[in-house]
């Protein structure tokens, strides 16, 4: 039985970034969305507490966190076997994004 081919490299990891983008943009711009109504969003006033920035916080961390999992299931299960390895990477840079875009979401 003939081995099948490989996948050339470059071509692959530029539609796995373009799609990480996309998602990640539609997620930030999406989450942003849902929570404007919580947080303040002058965060050098004299009554501004931490606990209403805290919960959008942790909200953003929250439901980013479900989102990138729930692409990670769908997506890896759609993905053909040659180019499933660079889903997890791809899944820990949204983790480590989702840290990240806390900054420009206050």
């Amino acid at each position: 039985m003939p081995d099948a081919r490989t996948p050339t490299a470059f071509p692959a990891w530029l539609a796995g970034l373009l799609g990480f983008v996309a998602f990640e943009a539609g997620a930030y711009f999406g989450l942003r969305w849902v929570l404007s109504g919580l947080g303040e969003s002058n965060q050098y006033q004299e009554d501004n507490t931490i606990v209403s920035n805290w919960v959008k916080a942790m909200a953003f961390v929250v439901l980013h966190l479900a989102l990138a999992i729930g692409a990670l299931l769908v997506v890896s299960n759609r993905v053909p076997r040659p180019y499933r390895g660079q889903v997890q990477g791809w899944f820990y840079v949204a983790l480590l994004l989702s840290f990240a875009l806390l900054i420009p979401l206050f």
